[in-house]
């Protein structure tokens, strides 16, 4: 409404609603141009806020959407990896499951979110330097569900090796590599590819998308960063332990089926709904 008074002042105009009195014109008649723009690039600011916060918000929503859904794929791996086992090590399956879920979320904690998105000052280009035990990660509250988001992907990756080695490994072996796995191995390849800085995809001085090796390295949903990873050292492990007793003694073929194909198709099911979230 000012705006539009202060036009009719201009034009020389009196304003319908009397809101300036005719007396008060040749008081008022010292309005500029300047004084409307001014007002009018307030009220564009306080729009290009409401902008951004609308957008912050619909990016929280989507990413806490899709969050469950990335992590409910753990119940889908305890499944799938608990009906492909023998009866008699269920437990122990479904167990380390859900220690790569706590000690992936802990290292995530302590570790992983600042070797992986933690830019310093100075960039470098193999690894995050702060944030640790989510210092300062408040002051920012948008990087409270990339933290989030990002730890259910750390720890899909280390549930990959779990079902590799079943039926095979102690809980303590299996706990310490899940520990350097979610706590270091992980976090340097988010950092090389996801931080922008890392030495696989960062932006060089002519503002372009490189990597050390030429073109940049994309990954789309984690297919490199969370399943190449997560394969990688699943492939390790199995090849460390190698197979079970007996595995291929044809004697004992019949000894390792799995005890549960319900389990099984249950499991892929819930993966399949989970990867809908994570791609």
């Amino acid at each position: 409404q000012v705006i539009l008074v202060e036009a009719f002042l201009l034009s020389g105009q009196e304003p319908l609603d009397g809101t300036v009195p005719h007396s008060g014109r040749a008081d008022m008649s010292v309005v500029t141009a300047e004084s409307i723009y001014l007002k009018l690039g307030h009220i564009n600011s306080d729009m290009d806020t409401m902008q951004t916060d609308y957008e912050e918000c619909l990016d929280a929503i989507w990413m806490l959407l899709a969050m469950p859904l990335v992590f409910f794929m753990h119940a889908g791996l305890g499944l799938l990896e608990a009906g492909s086992v023998r009866f008699k090590n269920t437990q122990n399956i479904l167990t380390k499951n859900l220690l790569v879920v706590c000690i992936g979320f802990l290292t995530w904690y302590a570790f992983g979110y600042a070797l992986g998105f933690g830019l310093v000052d100075e960039p470098n280009r193999f690894s995050g330097g702060q944030h640790f035990l989510m210092v300062d990660l408040w002051k920012d509250k948008s990087r409270l569900r990339v933290w989030l988001f990002q730890g259910t992907f750390c720890a899909t990756g280390g549930t990959i090796v779990s079902g590799a080695m079943a039926e095979r490994t102690k809980l303590r072996g299996f706990g310490i590599y899940t520990t350097l796995m979610t706590a270091f191995i992980y976090p340097l390849v988010v950092y090389w590819v996801w931080s922008g800085s890392g030495f696989l995809n960062y932006t060089d001085a002519d503002g372009k998308k490189v990597s050390v090796f030429g073109p940049p390295l994309i990954d789309f949903a984690g297919s490199g960063v969370v399943h190449l990873v997560g394969g990688i050292g699943a492939l390790c492990g199995a090849i460390v332990v190698g197979p079970r007793k007996d595995r291929w003694d044809p004697a004992h073929a019949d000894a390792f089926f799995g005890h549960s194909i319900p389990f099984c198709v249950l499991g892929v099911f819930f993966l399949w709904c989970g990867w809908d979230g994570f791609n």
